[in-house]
């Protein structure tokens, strides 16, 4: 687990597969780099997708994402993807991300995520041990 519950970050290269005719990133490919953080935060708290679901029931799903545009990242560029949590309410969990260039920032995201059970996809209020783990002050805004 980081040693800053707060904030957490992964570099990622920008890639062919990224990008559109003119090498800039496509716009989709944020999402993907946003969820490719999350992920890694969530492993990084010494959890991971399959073991929620296949172990505890709980599925961990965007519920709400809002994208501001800042600036266009290109092929070969090396980003760095911060995931903060920000609140946490019964099931649901808002981090704000970035993809920055160096210091600059290209994207900036307000993501909701809600905890489903998974068995029928209905919400179920995070678990505490979960909570405690990803936020740094459970219960209370960031």
């Amino acid at each position: 687990m980081p040693a800053d519950r707060s904030a957490f970050s992964l570099t990622l290269r920008v890639y062919w597969e990224d990008t559109d005719a003119g090498g800039v990133v496509y716009h989709a490919s944020y999402v993907r780099f946003l969820e490719r953080a999350r992920t890694e935060w969530l492993r990084a708290a010494g959890y991971d997708q399959t073991t929620l679901r296949g172990e505890n029931g709980l599925l961990l799903v965007v519920r709400a994402m809002r994208l501001d545009f800042l600036g266009p990242a290109r092929l070969d560029d090396l980003l760095t993807v911060t995931v903060t949590p920000v609140e946490a309410k019964g099931a649901s969990l808002r981090c704000r991300q970035s993809v920055l260039l160096g210091e600059r920032p290209l994207l900036t995201a307000e993501v909701e995520v809600a905890c489903l059970r998974a068995a029928d996809f209905r919400p179920i209020r995070i678990p505490a041990g979960l909570l405690a783990d990803l936020m740094p002050n459970p219960g209370a805004p960031c």
